[in-house]
């Protein structure tokens, strides 16, 4: 498994073009697609954090206590891929989007 790779969203664009509403509408509906993933992020890292809490907590076997400690690291590397993504995306759709002409979608980005 390459980590280059799952870190890697896609290749740099620049946009040579006039934004028009529809591509505004377009960035919204990623900006909460973004948002959203975020959140599936974070609620998997809480899953996987919870059921690593149970796992240890289990008295009279010993030998499933690794799983959890398994099971706290995931969660940590979950919670960390999901805001190293989120935030990435996030600055590319900046980017992309961001015209000399046109500053007006510096409000988009926050």
């Amino acid at each position: 498994m390459n980590i280059k790779r799952i870190f890697n969203i896609r290749p740099h664009f620049t946009n040579k073009d006039e934004i028009i509403l529809r591509d505004y509408l377009a960035l919204e509906r990623t900006r909460l697609a973004n948002e959203r993933t975020l959140l599936s992020y974070i609620r998997t890292a809480l899953y996987l954090l919870v059921g690593g809490l149970a796992l240890i907590q289990i008295e009279g076997f010993e030998n499933v206590k690794w799983i959890g400690i398994v099971c706290f690291v995931a969660s940590a590397w979950t919670f960390v891929l999901g805001f190293v993504r989120f935030f990435k995306l996030r600055d590319r759709m900046v980017d992309f989007y961001q015209n000399p002409k046109d500053k007006s979608t510096e409000h988009i980005s926050h």
